[in-house]
């Protein structure tokens, strides 16, 4: 039997020391800080503004139920010498809509920035329309940003003299790089000396878990978790570049995020979230309920061709079904089961999200489920 090349015996060697490698990691899902966190005072500015969006093919507002339309018609025409007081105005070719923006932090005067635009009247669609010039106010009054340009929708809609069709919402569209800011919002972040960062997620096990590799990161302790939600940051002294120069450190280094016990349901449209970490104590479940069903199907008797007698008559016929739910069973989940095993103990229910939802209500109530319930919708 011939002996292995010592080429192919390292080859081997490296391969199994890789699979070991592979098998003996711990399955940690690891997150960036700048994932986890956000700066305090680093923050976008909502913008707010009130225009007119012209050049539809009639699917505007009809003046006569929009008035605001048409008086901030007449006044934009005033504004350009043409005087339309009095006057009868029946175009529809001409929308009133609301315009709003998100101002970035550090955004400078002459950026760019993306507006939305949505219909405030009965128009139909802003197909092919364009805004025409709209200040953008932030909270405190001041223009931050001008607006204008041509509107793309994402929706359609066209209709017949029989029937129409209408896809997404036509009457709310986007205008990207649609305004200029005018004035900065000034931040002066190179100035500070602590900062706090802010948990999107709350969470003390994070909290503590980020100012421990950040202390570790930087090998001196700088990072102190205050509450659930937040991180002091003291800037160490002569930092290289400073508090930019930091922040773009820490921003890499990685942490394993912790979460909490939770399950999460939207009545309205029956979706359910549960997290990794739910835990059920020993519970018995069964699932049942009583359906009725009827269906009425009438049929016509009729006389034989050409007879002199009978009538025709409408006999009823009524069908009804009962399933009371024999052939389900009740599921045993044992005590310390994770999220798989509780799914797969509701799916052999032959439950739908609906009933699910019930149950798990259900088992919260009898104190077997070790998780928060938010219900939202």
């Amino acid at each position: 039997m011939p002996r292995p090349r010592p080429y192919m015996m390292r080859v081997l060697a490296a391969v199994f020391a890789a699979i070991l490698a592979v098998t003996a990691q711990p399955a940690f899902a690891y997150s960036r800080v700048k994932d986890l966190v956000s700066v305090q005072g680093i923050r976008d500015n909502m913008l707010v503004g009130y225009g007119l969006v012209v050049g539809l093919n009639g699917t505007g507002d009809s003046l006569r139920n929009a008035p605001f339309t048409q008086q901030s018609l007449q006044t934009m025409l005033e504004r350009l010498g043409v005087n339309t007081r009095g006057q009868v105005m029946q175009t529809k070719n001409v929308a009133a809509v609301m315009v709003t923006a998100s101002l970035p932090a550090f955004a400078g005067e002459g950026t760019r920035i993306d507006v939305s635009v949505s219909a405030m009247g009965d128009a139909k669609s802003l197909q092919g329309g364009t805004l025409l010039v709209t200040p953008l106010l932030g909270a405190d009054g001041q223009v931050y940003a001008i607006g204008q340009g041509p509107v793309s929708i994402g929706g359609f809609s066209a209709q017949g003299q029989a029937g129409s069709v209408t896809r997404g919402v036509p009457t709310a569209g986007r205008i990207s790089n649609g305004a200029i800011v005018e004035r900065e919002i000034h931040f002066a972040l190179d100035s500070e000396h602590n900062l706090k960062l802010s948990l999107r997620n709350p969470d003390l096990t994070t909290a503590v878990r980020i100012a421990s590799a950040v202390n570790t990161y930087l090998g001196t302790t700088v990072a102190r978790a205050t509450d659930p939600s937040t991180v002091d940051l003291a800037v160490p002294v002569n930092y290289p570049n400073g508090v930019v120069g930091l922040l773009n450190d820490i921003d890499q280094v990685k942490v394993d995020p912790d979460q909490p016990a939770k399950v999460v349901i939207d009545e309205t449209s029956g979706v359910i979230v549960m997290g990794a970490n739910v835990r059920i104590s020993t519970v018995a479940i069964a699932q049942g309920n009583l359906t009725i069903r009827v269906n009425e199907t009438p049929q016509v008797s009729q006389p034989a061709p050409f007879s002199n007698t009978g009538t025709t008559q409408v006999v009823p016929r009524t069908q009804i079904q009962i399933d009371d739910s024999k052939g389900n069973k009740m599921t045993v989940l044992h005590n310390g089961v994770a999220l798989q095993n509780l799914v797969d103990g509701l799916n052999a229910l032959g439950v739908g999200p609906r009933d699910i939802i019930s149950i798990l209500q259900a088992i919260k109530a009898a104190g077997a489920l070790q998780a928060d319930i938010q219900v939202i919708g």
